[in-house]
């Protein structure tokens, strides 16, 4: 049975390489490597946890997990904007814990292929630096910003404590 798993895990791995899930926040359009998602739901009600970064709006319960949700506006810096029927939460996986990111809209899931992936422009000078971009994507003469998912939730996991 484990090389039946294994075998599932490698073909599953495979099938999802290059997939991105590319959603809009603000005036920016980004992608999260499609194999972290497991869900995208309408936003919903948000319970507010004293004493969190800004960006952590609170916990939600998904199907009795209680989940931490982000503002990716807030945790991009960006000025907070009002919701609306397209803002949704998509859920991710991140080390066996559910975190669910708010996002302007969910655009669709791009086939991004290795070629069309370059690094991140380098910082210099005074310019903003930007830890969260792992790549850029050129998908359909687009530009998307591909996300380093560790980077993203590297001080939001801190935050969030682990379950102590």
């Amino acid at each position: 049975m484990t090389m039946t798993a294994e075998i599932a895990g490698a073909i599953t791995e495979d099938t999802m390489s290059g997939k991105f899930l590319t959603f809009r926040v603000a005036d920016g359009e980004y992608g999260i490597g499609i194999a972290y998602v497991t869900d995208i739901i309408k936003l919903q009600g948000i319970t507010p946890v004293p004493h969190m970064p800004v960006y952590i709006r609170g916990v939600t319960n998904l199907r009795g997990t209680i989940a931490p949700i982000i503002d990716m506006r807030l945790r991009f810096g960006c000025e907070e904007g009002s919701y609306n029927e397209r803002t949704c939460i998509i859920i991710l996986s991140l080390d066996d814990m559910s975190i669910g990111v708010i996002v302007d809209e969910v655009r669709e899931v791009a086939d991004i292929g290795e070629g069309d992936i370059q690094p991140p422009p380098k910082a210099t000078g005074s310019a903003v630096k930007n830890n969260f971009v792992g790549a850029i994507g050129n998908f359909e003469g687009r530009v998307t910003q591909l996300l380093d998912i560790d980077k993203v939730f590297d001080t939001a996991a801190e935050s969030l404590g682990n379950g102590q």
